[in-house]
């Protein structure tokens, strides 16, 4: 099977298109975001990479934290208008008739209709080219009851969140596997060995 080859570009995908909330001055906003992810696990640290120009990007430098807020694909509307539309004209909260909801950590809202939020305080601002990077600690998760099981177990995979890809929206699908269960001993093995 050949490949063709394709001019760097940024196809690395799915990512999850999250809903970043930030505050400034008494003005709460949201952005969404798909250059997003997990840089390390102890502390555990994440990042957001936002245009300089872009309204919410003043606002996360100025007070150094925000929340990303990984949305279900039932609110895929909002997700794609939030990051259509600019906070300097809008109020996209009252536009999408999202609920902020009250952080435990930071000072910014929650999207209450998110499933999980990540409570962040910048640690680093890296200048890279068309996007700062903005990397931060995660300072608290907070996920929605009920996807918890009555034994604690969350279940991410009813959470219906979204990804992107390639300038379109998924929702995930089905579960096809677990970490770690390509070498993991089938109990048949198990018994061959104490034969």
């Amino acid at each position: 099977m050949a490949k063709q080859v394709w001019k760097p570009g940024t196809i690395l995908a799915p990512v999850p298109p999250v809903l970043v909330s930030c505050s400034f001055n008494g003005e709460d906003n949201l952005i969404t975001a798909a250059w997003c992810g997990i840089i390390n696990s102890e502390p555990a640290k994440t990042y957001v990479s936002i245009r300089p120009e872009r309204y919410s990007h003043h606002m996360i430098k100025e007070s150094g934290e925000f929340v990303i807020n990984m949305p279900s694909s039932h609110i895929i509307r909002s997700i794609d208008y939030c990051g259509c539309r600019s906070g300097k004209n809008t109020d996209k909260f009252a536009d999408c008739k999202l609920t902020k909801e009250k952080a435990s950590v930071v000072n910014c809202p929650m999207v209450a209709e998110s499933p999980i939020s990540l409570e962040c305080k910048v640690t680093d601002i890296v200048h890279l080219g068309s996007h700062d990077m903005f990397m931060a600690d995660i300072v608290a998760v907070n996920v929605d009851e009920k996807y918890i099981d009555e034994k604690g177990k969350f279940h991410i995979e009813k959470c219906s969140l979204a990804a992107y890809a390639h300038g379109q929206y998924f929702a995930l699908g089905k579960k096809i596997g677990s970490f770690g269960y390509s070498v993991k001993k089938k109990a048949s093995d198990n018994k061959k060995k104490k034969r």
